[in-house]
């Protein structure tokens, strides 16, 4: 089977958001995707997620990579997922490469590098 390219490296936030908007937008879904509804179904789609994992050891969950339906199927909603956490900052028009920039930087004052890593 040959492989997909793979576009995470040349992919922008910006390009992937507007997938989002365009999709939402050619269904005229814009009334129901309100910022209560879409962490709603952020969390259900999350949890879809979990089912794959949940009766898995940490060594079977690791092995998922290794079996294609199983990371297809993965994937899938983590696709879910991530649609979901884009439309909300479509929604509330949140800039998330700063956003992350800057919660990361909060994060690794809070949780500083051990001295022995």
């Amino acid at each position: 089977m040959t492989e997909s390219p793979r576009h995470d490296d040349v992919a922008t936030v910006d390009e992937l958001k507007a997938i989002v908007h365009q999709f939402v937008d050619e269904r005229n879904w814009h009334e129901f995707h309100q910022p209560k509804n879409l962490v709603m179904s952020l969390a259900i789609e999350t949890a879809e997620l979990m089912e794959h994992f949940q009766w898995l050891t940490p060594e079977e969950s690791a092995r998922v990579k290794d079996d294609e339906q199983k990371l297809h199927d993965v994937g899938e909603e983590v696709a879910d997922c991530l649609a979901y956490l884009l439309a909300i900052a479509n929604k509330l028009d949140i800039d998330l490469s700063t956003t992350l920039r800057a919660k990361m930087i909060r994060n690794a004052i809070k949780y500083p590098v051990p001295d022995d890593a």
